[in-house]
């Protein structure tokens, strides 16, 4: 009998360890819930979310559309600059061989150049509104500055992605297509999330009566 209850207990506990040992599944996130329903006001959710969701490992702080707004214009000026490198580096190989394709390029690298000062510029802007705090009418003024230069930076990104039409093109050309209409992408991803938040804000001054 004592040797029974020896062997149970035994196999109790073996059987303890290797529950303990079984991965849990991980809870979906406040933080990935509040990405989710916000990215479901932009034109290409499921690639907002894809963006989105790497920063939730790394920063537990985006509560509010603020905060949303500014990562997803770093994530665009992430890939702009990205686009840009490979561009310039395109760029320069087709000069040396003098390819017929060097002017398109050039003309797109060009455009995407304007996007990442255009971007910088709006997050600079965005950044402002914390060091000014919610008071009096010059929040507007940076918030449509902010609204102008991610306009513009969609625009750009939109017309390189536009000098390349069709579907029967060197693999070379579908290649930078691809990686620019990523920016167009992201950007106007950015640009609905700040929206939000700026029609958020507008609806609060208007509601409290401030200018």
């Amino acid at each position: 009998m004592a040797k029974l209850t020896l062997y149970l207990l035994l196999i109790f506990c073996i059987s303890s360890t290797a529950l303990a040992t079984i991965p849990r599944l991980p809870r979906r996130s406040r933080l990935r819930a509040y990405i989710e329903a916000s990215c479901q006001t932009t034109r290409y959710p499921a690639l907002c979310v894809h963006c989105l969701s790497t920063y939730i490992h790394t920063n537990t702080t985006v509560q509010t559309p603020k905060q949303l707004a500014q990562v997803a214009l770093s994530a665009s000026l992430n890939r702009a600059f990205y686009t840009r490198a490979y561009l310039l580096k395109v760029a320069k190989e087709l000069l040396a061989i003098k390819a017929k394709e060097y002017q398109a390029v050039k003309d797109c690298l060009e455009q995407i150049n304007d996007c990442v000062d255009q971007l910088t510029q709006s997050i600079n802007e965005l950044r402002s509104l914390d060091r000014e705090g919610h008071v009096g009418g010059n929040m507007f003024w940076h918030i449509s500055n902010v609204e102008t230069w991610v306009s513009a930076a969609l625009t750009d990104a939109s017309s390189c992605v536009d000098a390349f039409p069709g579907r029967n093109m060197s693999k070379l050309k579908a290649t930078i297509k691809g990686k620019v209409l990523n920016v167009a992408q992201t950007t106007s991803n950015a640009l609905a999330l700040f929206h939000r938040f700026a029609a958020r804000f507008r609806a609060a001054a208007g509601a409290t009566g401030k200018p």
